[in-house]
């Protein structure tokens, strides 16, 4: 069997199976379930060609969902941090992790025009589960549910999620390695001008004797070519076929999970530290670009009290530095990842985004030193 950390499910080669030479302390998976506790499902819907009929398809689209609390309670709270680089997007329950510091349940992310039927299933979803209905035990539900926009393959105005995939999704999420690229809400998602979509990475860190893991997972729809830098390398500069763009048109959402026991001011510093990994790889995310991040901590799962004093562990602000590099590295690595192992693929009007050429970026990560000959 492929060791996880270096090759997808399938066999093919993830960033590190190339052999670009990201830090050595991912986590056994190399993925956000690296994080204990977390799962990841997703439902892909590839259905159709030719040119788009509003309603019918072609249909290239998807949803991911993670779960921060597989197997646990759903509406424990999962401490948490939103920050916007650009705003130019959606993630729904915002409002209240800025209020309150937490979000229940679990996050979705799909295309721009589905974010209305995957909400309404989530909250369907949750009500089951904690056994509640209007004025229950569990009275309302702020599902987090994000999106970037898969229109130039997908016909995304025909509303092609459903509840019924976004069940599957929620049922299907486990801990393991994880599926990239063409899979879930990243199925007809571009970045760079290269086919991308959802990627995944992870670090260890430890902290005054304790090991904790930090881990990413992005939908990577952003940037145009000459903007691609892969560890430093300017390989968009050099890789210029099949381009498609004159300007920025896209989006990413990134979101990192932890079990390092952080305050919500803390997770905050976090989810700001995405945008630097964003970064490491070209964007200087354009004005049409939602850029919207979330950083989330398993730790601290007990129930908010609903009277007298609570109490929260957290590690001090002295010990975050490790955490901050491994926020920047994961996000990083994840958004290689995902273009690395996305495919070719053809979809509305018979529109077709190429994949990011192996042997081409070996090639030219060579020419600048950063791959043994």
């Amino acid at each position: 069997m492929s060791d996880p950390r270096t090759h997808l499910p399938d066999g093919r080669p993830r960033a590190r199976g190339l052999g670009l030479p990201f830090a050595e302390n991912c986590g056994p998976w190399n993925a956000l379930t690296d994080v204990a506790g977390v799962g990841v499902g997703y439902a892909t819907i590839i259905e159709g060609t030719g040119e788009q009929t509003v309603g019918q398809g072609p249909i290239r689209t998807g949803v991911t969902v993670i779960r921060p609390r597989l197997g646990g309670d759903p509406a424990s709270p999962t401490w948490a941090a939103i920050h916007s680089l650009n705003g130019n997007g959606e993630m729904t329950g915002s409002h209240w992790i800025e209020e309150s510091g937490h979000f229940t349940g679990p996050i979705a992310i799909t295309n721009t025009h589905s974010v209305g039927m995957v909400h309404h299933a989530v909250i369907g979803w949750l009500a089951e589960q904690t056994g509640s209905r209007i004025g229950g035990a569990y009275d309302f539900a702020l599902p987090v549910v994000a999106e970037t926009s898969d229109a130039y393959l997908n016909d995304m105005n025909g509303r092609h999620v459903t509840e019924g995939h976004v069940r599957a999704a929620l049922d299907s999420a486990v801990q393991g390695p994880l599926a990239e690229g063409n899979v879930g809400g990243g199925t007809g998602m571009v970045a760079y001008e290269f086919k991308a979509g959802t990627g995944t990475a992870s670090r260890r860190v430890a902290i005054d004797g304790h090991d904790y893991t930090v881990g990413a997972l992005v939908q990577a729809n952003h940037g145009i070519r000459p903007w691609l830098s892969v560890l430093g390398v300017p390989v968009g500069e050099h890789l210029q076929a099949n381009r498609f763009r004159k300007r920025e048109s896209g989006s990413i959402i990134a979101v990192i999970g932890m079990d390092v026991p952080l305050l919500p001011i803390q997770l905050r510093r976090m989810a700001r530290r995405i945008g630097l990994g964003v970064g490491r790889t070209g964007t200087p995310s354009g004005d049409s670009s939602g850029d919207i991040f979330l950083a989330f901590s398993t730790a601290n799962p007990a129930p908010l009290p609903k009277c007298g004093l609570g109490s929260i562990d957290f590690v001090p602000n002295t010990s975050l530095d490790p955490v901050f590099l491994a926020v920047v590295e994961a996000v990083e690595e994840a958004i290689i990842n995902a273009l690395v192992a996305a495919q070719t693929m053809t979809g509305r009007d018979g529109r077709t985004v190429h994949a990011l050429d192996h042997a081409a970026l070996i090639d030219v990560m060579r020419r600048y030193g950063r791959l043994s000959t």
